[in-house]
């Protein structure tokens, strides 16, 4: 290299006739120094996986949770239709195919065949038994014929704001961000931040509370760590690891904050945040932005079939598909 430069730069002097031995030298160690330093500087880190958005599905009303049941190869999307807070019974949940056609707008509507259902949220499933958190009482429903089979109150408990909630074991666990609003929507928080769990024998206990977890939103479970994977909405901005026990979660990560929805695909853990309209991925506590440009992107869903980002479009009344590269 070194060479190649002193050949270029003595037939550029020797053609205006001003060979300055000197001062090429000088030039020459300028550029080897520059060489040499640029080769302790470390590459740049490699470039976000990205996604890219394959489906728009409109025609929801506040849609706050979308899940895919493997085991019907469907996605379900929870719908608000109001105020997340209002008990007035007209929550609903769709079924939709993966090419994005609705197949039932409202598959489970309350009010209708002796279902109450007020602000649905988040989602699970287990076997043919599709669980939704609903305020301050969690409903159980068949999958697959949307009857009512269970509904476990957890008002007696102080529940504020059950938000998302995961299975493991066969026991329930289910956040409860603490949050509030007032009549002109702005967000309060008069806690106290808790995990609730509902074990095999619909026996209601705390299974976590404190400060330390954030205004707890989306929860979901991580079989590679072993773990709960429990994200923050509020100002605390972190990704927490989190097993039954801990006297408080630990930090995995921080981001921009307002997390909602967490789903575990792979090694990676994917983040929905308010605060920038992204979806990010979490491994080894960096944060890649795999998408841009989703605002209001409440609680996630994975299609792992497909290797799909299913994001519910809280304020926009859609649901958005991306496909992970």
């Amino acid at each position: 290299m070194r060479t190649t430069v002193l050949c270029t730069t003595l037939a550029v002097a020797t053609a205006c006739q001003v060979v300055d031995r000197k001062k090429v030298a000088n030039v020459l160690d300028t550029l080897q120094a520059a060489m040499d330093t640029a080769a302790l500087v470390p590459p740049p880190p490699p470039a976000a996986p990205g996604a890219t958005r394959t489906l728009t599905v409109p025609g929801f009303s506040t849609p706050e949770s979308v899940l895919h049941d493997s085991a019907q190869d469907i996605y379900f999307v929870s719908n608000i239709n109001g105020s997340p807070t209002a008990k007035d019974n007209n929550g609903f949940i769709s079924r939709v195919r993966p090419d994005g056609a609705i197949e039932n707008l409202k598959f489970i509507e309350g009010g209708r065949a002796g279902v109450t259902l007020n602000g649905p949220k988040g989602l699970a499933v287990a076997g043919d038994t599709l669980w939704v958190a609903d305020i301050d009482a969690v409903r159980a429903f068949n999958a697959r014929t949307g009857a009512p089979l269970d509904s476990v109150k957890l008002d007696s408990a102080g529940a504020v704001f059950l938000n998302d909630l995961t299975i493991a074991s066969g026991a329930i666990y289910i956040t409860d961000t603490g949050i509030k609003f007032d009549d002109v929507g702005n967000v309060l928080h008069p806690g106290p931040d808790r995990v609730f769990r509902i074990g095999p024998d619909r026996k209601i206990t705390v299974a976590a509370r404190g400060d330390s977890l954030g205004w707890p939103n989306g929860i979901t479970v991580d079989p590679v760590g072993k773990r709960f994977i429990i994200v923050s909405y509020g100002p605390r901005k972190a990704v927490l690891g989190w097993k039954p026990g801990d006297k408080a979660p630990k930090v995995i990560a921080k981001g921009a904050g307002g997390f909602d929805g967490v789903e575990v695909a792979g090694t990676q853990i994917l983040v929905s945040s308010w605060t920038d309209s992204t979806v990010s991925a979490y491994e080894s506590g960096q944060e890649v932005k795999v998408i841009t440009g989703v605002p209001s992107p409440a609680d996630i869903g994975y299609d792992a079939k497909r290797n799909r980002v299913l994001i519910p479009i809280f304020t926009g009344n859609r649901i958005e598909i991306w496909q992970l590269k």
